[in-house]
């Protein structure tokens, strides 16, 4: 006896090893080593390498309006995207595939187009019904006046169109007509429509860009120095900024003041900044895809590969903790989630995230004291050496499931 062998397994093979292929590279950063095996096995004995590192070096450009650098070059957004997953387009959920959609939109039609002309089509056929019964009711009358016989109109027959035998009218249709019927005015009116159909496409043009926070921005200038960010507001356009001067502008942009005219406070050891990019560092650091996670009313999700393997399975939340309590009195930057929260709300993070199979996990950021950390300390990244990060994993009990 022989079975047939189960298709489940093999479920998507194809297209898994086409993500394989394409995200082969976790980093921008990519490490090729043109030498022999020959030859490796000969440096290596010596302890060295002839392996070099593909630098991409792409370019963005920094928006203070939205709080994020946009990377509009499409090589560039690809690549970005295709290795590690950084940032998200503008135009759509996650990758940025706007125009990929745009362009199968046009060979074919999308869900809410086919309802639409579903819809247009009933109301058609309910008019060509209507009218068609009012033509036979007409003939009727008209067969009375003349020659006196009463004829019942009918409802059903060949004259009267029915749901199985009405088609919509199509363009070839109404030329056929118009060609029947031979007036000066309908064969205007065809050499119109021929006009209009030999009228070429207009081409299709990408409106999206791939869109990183800042914090994803400055990991990839800080940390692989694979991105270029250029201020559009400063004078000199096309000279990027250099590292000092992202580093402060990407804090003093959450210490803007609401009216222009006030000067900007000093750097702030609790700036939102610090805070965020502090954890996302330290996920990324670990191997981990971090990804916004705003979807699930979380600050970030992880994944371990990215979002085109598996969903993710970790959902974020960061909570500041101030080393010195007094330094939360008389901060000016209002920290989200600083303050002890209600287990009412915590109760339904964490059930909406059980829901989607995502384990909620509270990151703690500690802030070091105003005592013993000078503000001088946050003109450079190395200020992060007196910031510590804790995570305490939270799981819903339920006692039908877990008695086991």
């Amino acid at each position: 006896m022989s079975f047939s062998k189960s298709k489940g397994p093999n479920k998507g093979g194809a297209r898994r090893h086409e993500n394989d292929r394409i995200y082969a590279h976790p980093l921008p950063l990519i490490f090729s080593d043109p030498s022999s095996s020959r030859t490796r096995s000969i440096l290596g004995l010596l302890g060295l390498s002839r392996s070099q590192v593909i630098n991409p070096h792409c370019e963005g450009y920094y928006d203070p309006s939205t709080r994020s650098v946009w990377v509009v070059n499409q090589r560039d957004s690809e690549t970005l995207w295709r290795r590690g997953f950084f940032g998200k387009g503008n135009l759509s959920r996650s990758e940025p595939s706007w125009f990929v959609r745009q362009v199968k939109d046009r060979k074919k039609m999308t869900s809410e187009e086919i309802r639409e002309k579903r819809r247009a089509d009933r109301k058609q056929f309910k008019l060509d019904r209507a009218a068609a019964i009012a033509k036979v009711a007409a003939e009727a009358e008209t067969i009375f006046e003349t020659e006196g016989r009463v004829v019942v109109p009918a409802l059903f027959g060949p004259e009267i169109p029915s749901g199985a035998t009405w088609k919509p009218k199509t363009a070839e249709s109404e030329l056929a007509l118009e060609q029947e019927s031979g007036s000066p005015e309908n064969a205007k009116s065809k050499g119109e429509d021929e006009g209009e159909g030999e009228e070429e496409e207009e081409p299709l043009e990408d409106m999206e860009h791939l869109q990183l926070t800042l914090p994803e921005a400055f990991f990839l200038a800080w940390n692989f120095d694979c991105l270029t960010i250029l201020d559009p507001e400063t004078a000199c356009y096309d000279e990027p900024l250099s590292l000092p001067e992202i580093w402060i502008t990407f804090q003093q942009i959450y210490l803007a003041p609401p009216i222009p005219t006030l000067p900007t406070p000093e750097l702030q050891l609790d700036n939102p900044f610090l805070i965020h990019y502090a954890v996302y560092h330290h996920y990324r650091s670990l191997g981990w895809v971090v990804k916004n996670g705003l979807k699930f009313c979380v600050d970030y999700l992880l994944y371990k590969r990215g979002p085109v393997f598996t969903h993710a399975e970790f959902a974020i939340v960061v909570c500041p903790v101030y080393e010195d309590p007094q330094d939360q009195e008389v901060s000016i930057t209002n920290l989200q989630n600083a303050s002890p929260f209600t287990w009412s709300w915590l109760s339904t993070i964490n059930r909406a995230n059980s829901q989607v199979m995502k384990t909620l996990i509270l990151t703690y950021v500690t802030i070091p004291a105003r005592s013993r950390l000078s503000r001088e300390m946050l003109n450079t990244p190395a200020c992060f050496a007196h910031y510590s990060v804790r995570e305490v994993i939270v799981r819903r009990f339920i006692p039908a499931r877990m008695r086991d």
